[in-house]
């Protein structure tokens, strides 16, 4: 079987000893868009040993132009992304222990996630998750390998636990509110998440050999539009509560909450952290998704048969649903943490 890889081992910086280590390797992946596609099937037919894959979505036909290992036949059959994951990647490589879980990533389970990981991979579309992913990181050594791709650009970063600057190092307002884009309000083309997903391959792989003194240590930037490609130092906070074993997303307290609404087929979505939200800068950051509307008090518009309703203290209601994980889902995508 060795000579599955024989162009593999031929590369010096892997070798038959470093493609063993790989065979006793287990990474998981968290999130399966884009750049989950990506990661998980470079690591599959890089012979990984074992290769957990967890999301909580379905596929749809506008995820298909990035998503590279996904079909039409998937969204017919109403695959969820990590079933589909798993049932194609397990055609490309039998040898490899595939395993696709649907599961919203949060903080009453992620640590059931991850305890025989060598490396975690984050292919998420939000900062929650990542925060959550950072504390678990760090409380159990595991090394992780964060990345984000919108529109033409992309970011990576790899966290050695209680060696480089963690996530939360670089955002250094976590628990504030991020007005932010993402890929359902300002696009994103395919070149993007595949460049930054790549990276973010290259980097578990060293990982995984034991080539520490390749590990990039740096925030990675790239514009594939634009052409630019930057590498930006990056120092500890001396005052990161998680550098200092404070895991206060892990802990559940800050994050997103959901609770469904009794007799009212509805579920509410706050966010303890948000102070003031803008409706006009939110509904102006909406126009792409479909018809919004709002005043003073409130803004409305419909997402994938729901209508959400959002309130200038952060509060959201989405109808017409009682589903708590699609709830905190939405709302991370469109309104932001």
């Amino acid at each position: 079987m060795i000579d599955r890889y024989s162009r593999q081992t031929l590369f010096p910086g892997i070798g038959q000893e470093g493609q063993r280590k790989l065979g006793n390797s287990c990474v998981v992946i968290i999130g399966c868009g884009a750049l989950g596609t990506i990661i998980a099937t470079s690591l599959v037919r890089a012979g990984v040993g074992r290769v957990r894959i967890i999301d909580r979505d379905f596929i749809e036909y506008h995820n298909l132009h990035r998503q590279v290992i996904f079909d039409e036949d998937d969204i017919r059959n109403q695959l969820p992304k990590a079933i589909a994951a798993e049932r194609h990647l397990k055609k490309v490589n039998s040898s490899v222990e595939i395993e696709g879980i649907v599961a919203d990533v949060n903080y009453t389970n992620i640590e059931r996630f991850v305890p025989d990981a060598d490396i975690i991979l984050d292919g998420l579309d939000n900062f929650e998750t990542r925060l959550l992913i950072n504390d678990a990181s760090l409380k159990h050594k595991i090394p992780w390998v964060y990345g984000g791709a919108i529109s033409s650009f992309g970011m990576t970063m790899t966290i050695i636990p209680h060696e480089t600057p963690c996530f939360r190092c670089v955002v250094a307002n976590s628990t504030g509110r991020r007005m932010i884009h993402t890929c359902d309000t300002i696009g994103v083309i395919s070149p993007a998440p595949f460049i930054i997903g790549s990276l973010q391959t290259a980097e578990a792989m060293k990982i995984l050999v034991g080539a520490k003194g390749e590990i990039n240590r740096k925030l990675v930037s790239v514009d594939v539009w634009e052409g630019s490609f930057t590498a930006m130092e990056i120092s500890p906070r001396t005052d990161c509560p998680a550098c200092h074993g404070k895991y206060e997303f892990l802990e559940g307290k800050f994050g997103l909450r959901a609770t469904s609404l009794c007799g009212q087929n509805a579920v509410q979505v706050l966010d303890p952290e948000a102070k003031h939200l803008s409706l006009e800068e939110l509904a102006a950051r909406l126009k792409t998704v479909g018809e919004v509307s709002y005043n003073e008090f409130m803004l409305r518009f419909t997402v994938d048969n729901h209508e959400m309703v959002v309130f200038p203290d952060g509060r959201a209601i989405l109808r017409n649903t009682t589903d708590e994980s699609l709830a905190r889902g939405l709302y991370a995508k469109y309104i932001g943490t």
